[in-house]
């Protein structure tokens, strides 16, 4: 069915698409229907959605143009109603009031999609899409809300244990009251997933053995601990934020390790890693795969390497999750969970746009197009393979700058600059984890617009691996 493109102003969910065959479908919901409420409650997000669409014959109150009227939908209990709405949170998303030096939304150039600057601290979205969160704006009754409905994972930004220097890290000088609330999520059962971003100078060093040693003293039942390296684009305004020293990533990397075993010897785990960055940095090799204890954390660049490594050899089945791309918690339109424990706001499936569905049979080659950094873990892969005919193109981030080289933060512009002149002949493969789900990138641009037809593909081993086997 054709989606909306309503975009009310109000704290309701809007219907952008309905299910064909569905029971919300059968019952004439229709695009840009509002639902004001179900069963006389009104929703304040996807969870409490899922929640009172999940029962049987739930009866909606819809406004549309021609009035408010109610409409019974029936149902079984569990089935999906067939809705989705256009986003997760119905009331205000609670933004941050946090000042860090090292935000990344402060680090963009202007002129970007208004909601790229979104900036929150909001624990739905932590759960919904694990985005992290401070808890400086988070209150008994959210901490309630979340043991009634035992919302977990939550993820929560750490940065330093020491009173004063999380209140510096944050520049919040609720900083260091708000882990309280940390430590009642763990009492209370809720995992918790903790982050690190180490600055070079502020939070490093004596800093971060505080750090180390307040998580072991204070919150040894967090699930783990992700330790990652600040990212610096050319728009940071902060004269104190630079890029890692090969030298200062050893040493990040010897305190996590030392810690390793301290947490391994008293816990039975290893509980903090470091991101896969900080190893390229200091010139180290990516630990055995077994070490990241199924990594958690994934997605925060924790054993995403070896992960990747593994898949493309066939030595696992699948990631450990899908890989979703920058900004995930605003692109795009939400779909209500099936299992909101199990949501995660990446995609049900990849993206598809493309601009030619297989490589042309009289293809010169193949040219695996990735960022800086996922080209050095890309490289050794390929060349095992023993083709002659594949080639892998780092892009050069011109568009942020600054130490930014993921591949999830390519852009067209870039994109479309190193690929001006390459040869049409040649099959190239773009990975999906830098485009929005309607095929745009970060910059606004579309594959459409790129110099060359490339083919999207997941962003997992495996598919790689299954593109790459063409060139034979």
């Amino acid at each position: 069915m054709k989606r909306s493109t309503a975009t009310l102003n109000e704290e309701s969910p809007i219907v952008i698409d309905v299910t064909v065959g569905s029971p919300a479908h059968r019952a004439g919901i229709l695009p840009g229907d509002v639902i004001v409420s179900i069963d006389g409650q009104r929703p304040r997000d996807v969870i409490e959605w899922r929640w009172a669409t999940d029962v049987a014959d739930p009866t909606v109150e819809v406004r549309r143009h021609t009035g408010e009227f109610e409409i019974e939908i029936p149902k079984r209990e569990g089935e999906s109603i067939g809705i989705d709405v256009h986003s997760a949170v119905f009331d205000r998303v609670r933004t941050c009031d946090n000042h860090c030096e090292f935000c990344f939304i402060h680090q963009l150039p202007k002129g970007m999609r208004r909601s790229l600057y979104l900036k929150d601290d909001d624990y739905r979205l932590s759960f919904l899409y694990g985005n992290f969160t401070t808890l400086t704006r988070f209150t008994e009754a959210d901490l309630e809300r979340v043991i009634d409905e035992h919302l977990s994972p939550l993820h929560v930004s750490i940065h330093a244990i020491d009173p004063e220097a999380r209140n510096m890290m944050l520049r919040n000088r609720r900083g260091a009251m708000s882990l309280r609330w940390l430590r009642a999520l763990l009492d209370a059962g809720i995992e918790v997933r903790g982050q690190i971003v180490v600055c070079p100078g502020l939070n490093d060093g004596d800093v971060l053995e505080r750090t180390m040693l307040g998580i072991a003293d204070n919150f040894a039942d967090l699930t783990s601990v992700a330790v990652v390296p600040l990212g610096v684009s050319k728009f940071n305004p902060e004269s104190r934020m630079r890029p890692h020293t090969m030298g200062e990533a050893r040493a990040v990397l010897q305190t996590v390790d030392e810690w390793q075993q301290i947490f391994l010897t008293v816990s039975g785990r290893r509980m903090v890693f470091a991101a896969d960055e900080y190893y390229l940095l200091a010139d180290r090799t990516f630990p055995v795969l077994d070490t990241y204890e199924g990594c958690p954390m994934h997605e925060d660049g924790i054993g995403m390497a070896r992960t990747f490594e593994a898949e493309f050899n066939g030595e696992v089945e699948s990631t450990t999750s899908p890989v979703r791309g920058f900004f995930a918690a605003v692109d795009g339109p939400q779909r209500p969970p099936a299992n909101p424990a199990a949501y995660t706001g990446l995609r049900a499936e990849p993206v598809r746009l493309t601009r030619r569905s297989v490589g042309p049979t009289n293809s010169s080659g193949i040219t695996v197009v990735t960022g800086t950094l996922g080209a050095a873990v890309l490289t050794p892969l390929v060349a095992s393979l023993g083709y002659d005919n594949i080639e892998i193109l780092a892009i050069e981030n011109r568009f942020f700058g600054g130490n930014t080289g993921v591949t999830g933060l390519m852009t067209g512009a870039d994109l479309s600059r190193q690929l001006a002149d390459a040869p049409l002949d040649r099959r190239y493969l773009l990975p999906d984890v830098c485009l929005s789900d309607d095929g745009v990138f970060l910059d606004g641009m579309s594959v459409e617009d790129l110099p060359v037809p490339v083919d999207i593909i997941p962003t997992d081993g495996h598919s790689l691996r299954r593109a790459l086997e063409g060139a034979r």
